[in-house]
């Protein structure tokens, strides 16, 4: 009898999703403890203060430093700033990406002239003169009738819109010193006399420092002032200074409340164009072109 051919068994194995237990439900489930967790963040925001309720809103609704930069500078100067940054503080360079831009910018830690010089033009341009920047230094100076009567120490209509944008430079200052120098001078007074001189240097600088004081946003900066009566100079005064000049000085402190040095405020390739006031110009030019074009169109 003939062998019996071996029987060949092809076995085949299938494999069936296991339904109800496959990956689909990961989704849902980390959905759910999004939710969750979004949940639980509503009702500890809910139980705070008004101040951290505050807070919170103004982290996610301020715009951070760069954005702020970018904003009101335009991209030319922002950029100039990120690569003096980058250069200088490479770790702050990384945390302004995060970190919301204060309401009110320090001017002296903005690293960069150029844009310093925008800022005092943006603010006081149209009433600022014998502007200064270099170094850790600020100077520029207003004439006395842009915010005193003639000959007293008594504001005029300009004063308040005027102070305004004064603090608006140094409300935000932290770590600084602000100087400030009544000048009069005689002929400028009613009666011709240094007493009377005296008095209104004295009122007008004592109106000023104050409201610089009461609008300082830092326990760091302290105010500082002085009058000069006919100080002598080599130089004719002024048609627009005989009622009298108020000069502005700003500048960091030695140390910073952290222990750090200042950092000076530079500007790209170390540029000497800006030794002169061509920069500071050009700036208020442009704004007061921009003001113009404004104004035609409304």
């Amino acid at each position: 009898m003939a062998d019996k051919e071996p029987m060949v068994v092809i076995k085949k194995i299938t494999v069936v999703a296991a339904g109800g237990h496959g990956g689909a439900w990961k989704v849902a489930f980390a959905d759910f403890m999004t939710a969750l967790m979004a949940f639980f963040l509503v009702m500890w925001l809910v139980a705070q203060s008004e101040e951290v309720k505050k807070n919170v809103s103004d982290y996610f609704s301020t715009p951070s430093v760069i954005e702020y930069n970018f904003s009101n500078y335009g991209a030319e100067l922002t950029l100039e700033k990120l690569f003096l940054d980058l250069i200088n503080e490479p770790l702050n360079f990384f945390q302004a990406f995060m970190k919301p831009a204060d309401l009110t910018p320090n001017i002296m830690s903005s690293g960069s002239r150029k844009m310093v010089l925008h800022q005092i033009a943006d603010q006081l341009g149209d009433v600022a003169g014998d502007v200064q920047v270099y170094g850790d230094n600020i100077k520029f100076s207003i004439p006395a009738d842009q915010m005193f009567l003639d000959g007293t120490g008594k504001p005029n209509s300009q004063f308040v819109a005027v102070m305004e944008k004064i603090k608006g430079l140094t409300q935000g200052l932290e770590d600084s010193n602000v100087y400030i120098n009544s000048v009069m001078y005689t002929k400028g007074t009613p009666d011709n006399k240094s007493t009377t001189a005296k008095k209104i240097s004295e009122k007008r600088l004592d109106l000023i420092s104050r409201k610089i004081e009461v609008g300082l946003e830092h326990e760091t900066v302290d105010v500082f002032g002085k009058f000069s009566i006919d100080p002598k100079s080599n130089k004719p005064v002024k048609p627009d200074h005989i009622n009298g000049v108020l000069q502005f000085k700003i500048n960091q402190k030695k140390l910073l409340s952290d222990g750090r040095k200042p950092r000076e405020m530079k500007q790209m390739f170390d540029e000497k164009r800006d030794e002169d006031m061509d920069v500071y110009n050009d700036f208020v030019n442009r704004l007061v072109n921009e003001k113009k074009k404004k104004k035609v169109k409304k």
